[in-house]
Order: C-alpha cells, then structure tokens, then sequence
C-alpha cells in the first residue's frame, strides 16, 4: 500500500522549516529570529580557524535553498533567491571561473557567468538538506561545468585552426594510417572498457578501488568530449566525483592502465579483447 501523498511530503519537509506557513515564509521567521539572536548575544562560536573575509555562502544561505526547493510558488520562489541565492551563486561561479583561469570561451565572461548560474538554478532541487553544506555541492558542479565547456571550446578552436593551417608536405599515406590506427584504438577502447564494467568487481576488491576505477569508465565513455583534458583536470574531476585522496585515485589508475597495455598489445595482433588476468605484465 502507497503512503498517502501529505504524509510522505511531512516525512521529507526539513526539520529547520516549519509545516504551518509555506516554506519560504517560515525560512523569513526563522531568519528574523536569527538575526535578532545575533544582534542580543553575538555570533555562535564555531571550531577551527576564524575565516579570514567575509563569508558570502553561509548557512543562511543553505536554508534559503531548502526553502526554495520545498516553496510551491514561484513568486516566494523568485523573491527568496533574489534575495538570499542570486548573489552568493554568482559570487561562487565568479570565483571558481578566476581561480582556475578557464580561457577558452569566446563569449565575454558575464555571459559565462549566467550560463554557468542559470545551470546551477537548474541542478537546485538536487541539493539534499542533511547530504552536507550546499556551498560543496554546488562549487563541485560549477567547476565540473566549467572544466567540460571549456574543454569543449579548446576542442572546436584547435580543430578550426587545422583546417585553416596550409600543410604543403601532407603526407596523405601516412594520415590515412594513422587514421586506421585511430579507428582500431576507438573500437579497443569501447570493448576494453566493456569488458572492465563485466569485471570490475573481480579485478578491485575494495568498495572505494571500484568506486574510483568505475569514474575512470566513465570518463572513457564521454572521451570525446573530454579528450583534450590535461593530466591535471582530469585527477580534480576524478577527486570531486569520488570525494577521495590523490593516491587513492593513482593507485587504482596505475592497475587500470597495465591492463589497458597488456590488453591492446593482443588485441592490436589478433582483434581481440583477452582477459587482463590471465596476461603476463609487459615487462615480464
């Protein structure tokens, strides 16, 4: 039997919200009450380093989401996050574009500004009051958006400079060879990494091993959007998905790329995918 619409949503409404007024209209009683704590007794002392600026993403900011995602009207909607999640997005966005100084957009930085803000409105209602801080989160999608538009946008404008460059001594041949070779390393990859989601749960053991060799899969499969990542955006996308240490990750890598080697080395002789561990490692 299905639980009763109204008792689910009692079951999922946040405990910092209140069920008598809508959810934006209790998030504006509870932050007056804040306020007012804050004015009489001061701020709360918290554990840690003092920050060094003025923080533009706090936990007021957090309940203004929960507020919003939980709110059925748009007008309380688009009141609270104009008054309480425009400004600390954009800020967000403003820092994470300068701090890893993307420079391949062709658009003027405003304008990538509010695309990267109007996808961060679209990826609100994902953000789970109790799943941790909502300024994690949503720097976390910020600068995997970034990282992927950008290398999207490096991708087009190489591309566009090779066909505007005069090559006088092509040597049709051999990019005819390559291109064959290219073709063969596309179709062992595809199968390499069919072959891995079969088996990864006999090649790692450890949950965390199969969680970071099962991101690496997955950036195989959108390779072609990705395939101008340097070494260094490449471990950050990894570190964020899978929320885990730089040597973890490598060690996971170091495994996955023998395999790879030992792999393609039969396959580029017969065509075909053999198990990885029944191979002999390549310096053996």
């Amino acid at each position: 039997m299905e639980e009763p619409e109204d008792d689910k949503l009692i079951e999922e409404f946040p405990n910092s919200l209140s069920l008598k007024e809508s959810p934006v209209d209790s998030f504006y009683i509870w932050h007056a009450a804040e306020m007012k704590d804050l004015e009489e007794n001061g701020p709360k002392k918290k554990r840690g380093r003092k920050p060094s600026k003025k923080q533009y993403f706090t936990y007021i900011t957090d309940q203004a989401i929960i507020a919003y995602n939980f709110e059925p009207s748009w007008a309380k909607r688009n009141k609270v996050f104009r008054e309480y999640i425009n400004y600390p997005f954009n800020k967000l966005v403003e820092n994470i574009y300068h701090t890893f100084r993307f420079s391949y957009f062709d658009v003027p930085y405003e304008d990538v500004k509010a695309e990267v803000v109007a996808f961060l409105v679209e990826k609100i209602g994902k953000f789970k009051e109790g799943k941790g801080k909502a300024f994690s989160y949503f720097s976390i999608v910020a600068k995997n958006y970034l990282i992927i538009q950008n290398n999207a946008n490096y991708a087009k404008m190489k591309k566009r400079s090779e066909l505007t460059a005069i090559d006088e001594n092509r040597n049709i041949q051999g990019e005819v060879s390559l291109s064959d070779h290219q073709e063969s390393l596309k179709d062992f990859t595809d199968q390499w990494c069919k072959w891995y989601d079969e088996h990864l749960n006999s090649v790692f053991t450890n949950k965390r091993d199969i969680i970071v060799a099962d991101t690496i899969l997955e950036l195989f499969r959108m390779r072609d959007n990705i395939e101008n990542f340097n070494k260094k955006a490449l471990y950050i996308l990894i570190r964020e998905r899978t929320q885990l240490k730089t040597q973890n990750i490598t060690k996971v890598i170091n495994v996955m790329k023998k395999d790879y080697a030992k792999m393609y080395q039969v396959y580029s002789k017969s065509g075909h995918i053999v198990n990885a561990q029944s191979l002999p490692d390549l310096n053996q």
